[in-house]
Order: C-alpha cells, then structure tokens, then sequence
C-alpha cells in the first residue's frame, strides 16, 4: 500500500511549486498543518505520513533507503520538489534526494545531519511508557497523559506524543508501529553510510535549518553534510531545540519561503 497523504492547494491551475513534507519520529504529516495551509496560497503542498507512522502502512523492519524509496513512489521527475525533512523525515529526505535526484529541486534539510546519533535512551523511555498503558481499559485521553507524566515530564512533547492516540468506537490504539520503533531505535538514530557508499552526491540547492538550542546540528556535522551535499546553505534559529518549526513557525515559515521562491 502507498504511504498516506495528504493535499494542499493541488488544483489542476496551480502553478506553484510543488513541496513535500517528511516528518520525524512519533509524527504525522498533519503535524505541518500549519504551514502547508499558508504555502498552498502560492504552492502545492503534499503532507507524508512517513512508514509505521500516521495511516500509513507498518512493516516489519526499518530501512532509510526503504523509507526513501517508498516516498520516492509518491514523486515525478516531470514535477521535481522542494523536499523538506525533520529529523527522521530529514534523514529519510536526504537519502531520497541522493538515491533520486532527479524528483527533488531542492532540500530542505530540518535540524539533523547525515550521521549517527546516541539519543536512542530518550526515545526507548517514550515508547515504553506509551505501551505500558492499558488500551482496554483506558476510559479518557487524560488518563493517558497522566500515566506518561513520569517518563515524560515535559507536557509539550507528552502531548506531542498523545496526538498520537486514536480512539475508534469504544477502542483506543496508537497510531505509530512502537513494537517495531524500539526495537529498531538504533537504525533510526543511525545513518546508512555503508549503503550509500559511492553514491555521488546531491547537486542541488541545499537548506540545512536547525535550533540554537539543538544538539542535533553541531559544527562537527558540518563536514559530512558538505560531503554529501556540497550546495549546502546552513540557518540557525535562536529560541528553538530540536522541534525549530513548532517552536519557531514564524521564523521558520519565513525561512522556508525564501528559499522555495
């Protein structure tokens, strides 16, 4: 089955640019609601819910180069793209843009890099606090949030991860594969340098944005992002960490606008 999306401003006279949104982990394409809603006056907007995410299909593993692929489905070379990825949904895009070249224009690269990180700890405390809780006899969505408050302090991303929580009749179920997330936290933190070896790298315009506050894109990244991607332009933005559109949309909407145009 495809990956499920969703469309705006895609009318047969639009003239725009067509823009395409890659999500992170524990996402969904709606979480770019916002800006696909002010970019469609101008473009056409294409929110993905990337694999095991959202009403998209779940697998039995997780591959970047998989991942890519089943985006790339979704893409033209007759209609190339401004391609913009967060976080997993980054990696996802950055590896399509080099696998595919010829469906993206441009890239918009939000907050990571082309390497391997170690925050999967983080990541496995969520996903285990999300399945500890007793779908069959959860009666509220604040019940919800309460049994998370432990594992997950911080009430914007508890309720950035309750978005989640789907309720069906009398039924509630998450809505992401989380058996399939954790037990492959490791590949989705890491970067597939092995398989993309000898693959030439990306020659067109490159948007590296990332938060001041983020350890996600430091200066030591900087290199094997100028390796693979050599067009590279990087935009910092203060008050933001890792989330920089939901913290800073404004700013990033700004951004973003300026180098589609």
């Amino acid at each position: 089955m495809p990956l499920h999306t969703t469309s705006y401003g895609d009318s047969a006279d639009h003239a725009g640019r067509r823009i395409v949104f890659c999500h992170g982990l524990f996402g969904q394409g709606r979480n770019w609601t916002q800006h696909a809603k002010a970019l469609a006056a101008d473009h056409r907007v294409l929110l993905v819910d990337m694999p095991d995410h959202g009403r998209s299909p779940w697998s039995e593993s997780f591959d970047y180069l998989d991942a890519a692929d089943q985006v790339a489905e979704l893409l033209s070379p007759d209609d190339p793209v401004v391609l913009v990825g967060h976080s997993m949904g980054g990696k996802t895009a950055m590896v399509l843009a080099l696998r595919h070249p010829e469906l993206v224009e441009r890239l918009c690269v939000v907050d990571v890099a082309p390497v391997a990180y170690e925050h999967a700890a983080e990541f496995v405390r969520y996903i285990d606090a999300m399945l500890a809780i007793d779908l069959t006899t959860l009666t509220e969505r604040g019940a919800a949030d309460v049994a998370l408050q432990d594992a997950v302090p911080d009430p914007v991303v508890r309720g950035f991860l309750l978005q989640n929580l789907r309720r069906d009749g009398d039924a509630w179920h998450w809505q992401p594969n989380l058996e399939l997330l954790r037990a492959e936290i490791d590949r989705i933190g890491g970067w597939p340098a092995e398989a993309l070896a000898g693959t030439p790298p990306y020659d067109g315009p490159v948007l590296w944005m990332g938060g001041a506050e983020s350890r996600y894109v430091l200066a030591d990244y900087a290199a094997a992002m100028e390796g693979y991607f050599p067009r590279v332009r990087r935009v910092t933005v203060k008050g933001a960490g890792h989330w920089v559109h939901s913290e800073q949309p404004a700013i990033f909407l700004e951004v973003l606008r300026r180098f589609v145009d």
